[in-house]
């Protein structure tokens, strides 16, 4: 007898429709498991075994051959646990139910109960697309596949109450999204900016940061505060739409990141990796390439704590990616190309012993020693941070006041504010990767960073005595755009220029 089943694959963030066919043959007892499997689903069918035994039924004692199709895509992990049971049910017709509407995906304990899977988000948007009527996931992802609307979600605690279900003896409710997203929710954060007294340059330049999607590197001495104001910048950023909301929970869901309870992501992400973090922890990879922690930041902030701390070889990979706003990893069997939509914050100590430039301690480093130690962090990755600042000690008088910093729900709100106007100007453009100024190549700069005379002077002075290079010459003026935008100014000012210059770096004196 031959039985299908309709399953799926995760392969990066996309999912692709699978068809678990399941052949019984006379001969010796045997399973063939065939369609380019790896060890995980190479070993379903001892849990399959045991899963249908225990479960009440029996197993046939005949060869079998199940083929998960298209042979030529890879299969990864137990999620197929579930579909082939349905199918080895089927073909030895202890099981008389149409599943052809039905997408069917879980991990089978020996016990016949149905475990938690990966990428259940990415697979509901897949059973829709594919025109899948209904889905039958392991009850814990339940509400993360509900998330896709127009597509009956069900439940499954275990195989004895799916086939009760198909077979119309015990049917199984199906679940109904009780979530709601409201995108003037107002979050609850750890730390926020009123917390920070002083450094009122630094919160400046991050509101920036935050207001245009521009990257931002701290440098000061140890204990001024630069890990405390990377840790404060989620309470600044805009609140999350239902659409970004979407995205990352896509991400984490295929990264296995999800908080338990909690199916769909409501903040930006704020990532910290430690600077011991592996290349493939950091960038993406594997031998099955899984998401890493700059797609993990995506539409939110990835910080870099001890920056020149981190190897070369994972520092230089961010290159790319800072560019693109994607990246892509390649294997034999192909490409895989991830979202790295982030804003990239680092902190570092300006020297070995952390005192270079600092008023109150002296520095017990040689010059020799302070360049050895900043030149680990590359000139063209230097170029691609659009703001360098300098945090200072805060002096007593302000770390003893009782009154605390403005407020980050004031700050969130200038910073929505040139958002949307942001928004507005890049509508027209109909790019889906220009959303914000930071998100601009050099064709937008062009149209929509007009300077005046005063401001082309200040400009050619500035590229002349910073030896600023093309790139930096643009990230100057994404820069002055974003400065302008939070001043509700339509034209870039020379004011505007003179700010954004400042933040690029000094020459070791």
């Amino acid at each position: 007898m031959l039985a299908k089943v309709h399953s799926c694959a995760v392969i990066g963030l996309e999912a692709e429709p699978i068809h678990v066919e399941v052949d019984i043959a006379s001969g010796l007892e045997r399973i063939t498991l065939v369609g380019l499997p790896d060890t995980a689903v190479r070993e379903s069918g001892e849990r399959v075994r045991a899963a249908i035994t225990n479960s009440g039924f029996f197993f046939p004692q005949h060869r079998l051959t199940i083929n998960l199709a298209p042979a030529d895509l890879r299969k990864e992990g137990p999620a197929y646990d579930l579909p082939i049971a349905l199918g080895i049910l089927s073909a030895t017709r202890q099981l008389l139910a149409d599943v052809d509407d039905a997408l069917i995906m879980g991990e089978l304990s020996l016990d016949g109960s149905v475990r938690h899977i990966n990428g259940a988000l990415p697979i509901a948007m897949r059973a829709q697309m594919a025109g899948y009527r209904r889905i039958f996931v392991p009850a814990i992802d339940a509400p993360e596949a509900a998330l896709v609307e127009g597509l009956e979600v069900y439940p499954v605690v275990s195989l004895s109450a799916l086939v009760g279900h198909l077979s119309g003896q015990h049917m199984i409710e199906k679940y109904e999204n009780q979530l709601t997203f409201d995108e003037e929710t107002e979050p609850m954060f750890p730390i926020s900016f009123e917390d920070i007294k002083g450094q009122e340059h630094a919160k400046r330049a991050l509101e920036i940061a935050c207001a245009g999607g521009h990257n931002c590197l701290l440098k000061g001495s140890p204990g001024a505060g630069k890990t405390l104001l990377a840790r404060a910048l989620p309470s600044i950023l805009p609140r999350l739409t239902l659409k970004e909301a979407m995205d990352i929970t896509q991400i984490y869901s295929v990264a296995d990141a999800l908080t338990a309870g909690e199916p769909l992501v409501r903040t930006r992400p704020f990532r910290a990796p430690h600077h011991t973090i592996s290349h493939a922890g950091l960038v993406g990879g594997g031998r099955w390439p899984k998401p890493g922690e700059i797609s993990l930041a995506h539409r939110g902030i990835l910080f870099l704590d001890e920056l020149p701390e981190f190897g070369s070889r994972n520092l230089e990979t961010l290159r790319q990616p800072l560019e693109d706003r994607v990246v892509t990893i390649s294997r034999a069997s192909g490409s895989l190309t991830f979202p790295a939509n982030f804003v990239l914050i680092a902190a570092m100590n300006p020297c070995p012993c952390g005192h270079y430039g600092d008023e109150r301690k002296e520095c017990t480093c040689s010059m020799s020693m302070v360049q050895r130690y900043q030149k680990r962090i590359s000139g063209p990755l230097m170029d691609r941070i659009d703001i360098h600042l300098d945090v200072v000690r805060v002096p007593f008088q302000k770390l003893a006041a009782l009154e605390g910093g403005e407020c980050s729900r004031v700050i969130r709100a200038r910073v929505e504010a040139a958002r949307q106007v942001q928004e507005t100007r890049f509508a027209e453009l109909r790019k889906p990767s220009v959303l914000i100024n930071g998100d601009m190549g050099p064709a937008e700069v062009q149209t929509f960073c007009q300077i005046g005379a005063e401001g082309k002077n200040l400009l050619r002075t500035a590229v002349q005595q910073m030896n600023l290079s093309a790139r930096a010459y643009h990230r100057v003026l994404k820069l002055a755009r974003t400065i302008a935008d939070l001043a509700g100014e339509q034209m870039i000012q020379p004011s505007h220029l003179a700010e954004a210059l400042q933040y690029r770096p000094r020459e070791l004196g």
